[in-house]
């Protein structure tokens, strides 16, 4: 029994850090992206821009930034949300030495503050049906996070709604993805949130 535990909790680690990593990894993505990647500004301090859906543009960070509400949930449900927090922080300071200090202040604040509105819808919601809450709390979260982090970065709401259109397509992706990793892939007892033999987590 004893020997099992420990593997199940190398396990535990192993995959917690690997979707820390990522997540840490699209929050440097998404802030570089919206400095380097698509359209370029229209003017000073404005965003690269892409499209999400015809006649409606969004800064373009919004490819990863998407991402990062799913590898979140993925992470507090692996590691705990002081992990979670430690990530945002780890994230912030990357996307400060990788581009614009505005940027990646405003992401940080902007991840760290949508992060408290995820708790509370995810963390309720999991104990029922993961997958329900990892889309339920992305999109409270994809909502909170673009409209402090446009107002924060740029002073202006004027992309919030391609903003949120592009990160729900990003969450819907993410969760096709992870409907078929479930089914195909991740091994039953891997299976993080609503199966009785996950590891547990922290809190």
């Amino acid at each position: 029994m004893a020997q099992e535990a420990d593997r199940l909790e190398r396990q535990r680690l192993l995959i917690g850090g690997l979707l820390a990593v990522a997540y840490i990894a699209t929050i440097i993505a998404a802030n570089w992206a919206i400095q380097n990647l698509g359209r370029p500004p229209a003017g000073p301090g404005a965003p690269h821009t892409i499209p999400v859906w015809p006649g409606l543009e969004a800064p373009s960070g919004v490819l990863f930034a998407g991402l990062a509400f799913t590898f979140r949930d993925l992470t507090q449900e692996w590691l705990g949300r002081r992990a979670v927090v430690v990530a945002i922080a780890v994230g912030a300071i990357a996307s400060w030495l990788v581009g614009s200090g505005k940027i990646a202040v405003a992401s940080g604040i902007a991840f760290l503050l949508s992060e408290l509105a995820d708790f509370a819808v995810y963390t309720p919601l999991r104990e029922r049906r993961w997958l329900l809450a990892v889309g339920a709390s992305n999109l409270v979260g994809l909502i909170v996070d673009s409209a402090l982090f446009l107002w924060i970065a740029f002073g202006s709401l004027a992309f919030i709604r391609g903003q949120v259109v592009g990160k729900i397509w990003m969450t819907v992706l993410a969760v096709v993805v992870l409907l078929a990793l479930r089914r195909w892939v991740i091994p039953w007892r891997s299976r993080p949130a609503d199966e009785p033999t996950a590891p547990a987590t922290a809190m």
